[in-house]
């Protein structure tokens, strides 16, 4: 069996070695290179032209997203699985639809996720167990189709996150909706709720990879 070669593109330094040295005792699997970023990823498969690449999705800069459809675009031959410890809907379905092969989460058994490489690398495709469902519920109709992240967000919401991006504090952003700032304070709470980020600053890099700001 010749071996599948591999790239990691993940921003966490811990994240890449520990995948790298798990993967390396595994005698048909060989990690060729290590990316932080979406960029770094798109120089990495040019360069090495792996076959198989695990994506994070959440990276400064260019996400996973955005460099799988890049590198879908640019090598159809290279598979992609987004290795990832989100399971929210927008995530998978722009993941699938950039052209991943795969999508699993980062609590996967390590040789499901060796299996899951030969599979992809063979043609097929995987999904782990716990979005599985979602996907068969979009595709036959049986579940409400779960909106875009653009499209969660109300247009006050917009509006605050936009001034987020600006750096304006609850107390500007008051002055210039003309709100109360207790009301802007809830209208933040509920931004970073349907992000998933962890505070302001990961909201408004959020809403910049995702292009919410591009209107």
């Amino acid at each position: 069996m010749s071996n599948i070669c591999i790239a990691i593109v993940d921003d966490q330094t811990l994240v890449r070695e520990g995948l790298a040295s798990l993967l390396a005792m595994v005698p048909d699997l060989t990690v060729v290179g290590t990316a932080a970023d979406g960029r770094e990823a798109l120089a990495l498969v040019d360069e090495l032209e792996p076959d198989v690449v695990l994506m994070d999705v959440r990276m400064p800069g260019m996400n996973g997203v955005a460099a799988t459809r890049e590198i879908r675009a640019r090598d159809p031959h290279t598979r992609v699985i987004v290795l990832t410890t989100f399971d929210h809907d927008e995530y998978v379905f722009e993941s699938l639809r950039a052209g991943a092969s795969g999508y699993l989460l980062k609590d996967a058994d390590p040789d499901h996720l060796a299996e899951a490489i030969r599979a992809v690398h063979a043609g097929d495709s995987i999904l782990d167990p716990a979005v599985t469902q979602k996907v068969i519920r979009r595709a036959t109709g049986t579940d409400e189709a779960e909106p875009a992240l653009a499209e969660r967000l109300t247009p006050r919401e917009h509006d605050v996150l936009g001034l987020m991006a600006e750096g304006a504090a609850n107390a500007e952003i008051a002055e210039q909706l003309c709100l109360a700032e207790g009301t802007v304070k809830n209208h933040v709470s509920h931004i970073l709720g349907k992000l998933g980020a962890r505070g302001r600053a990961h909201a408004v890099r959020l809403a910049v990879e995702w292009g919410l700001l591009d209107e």
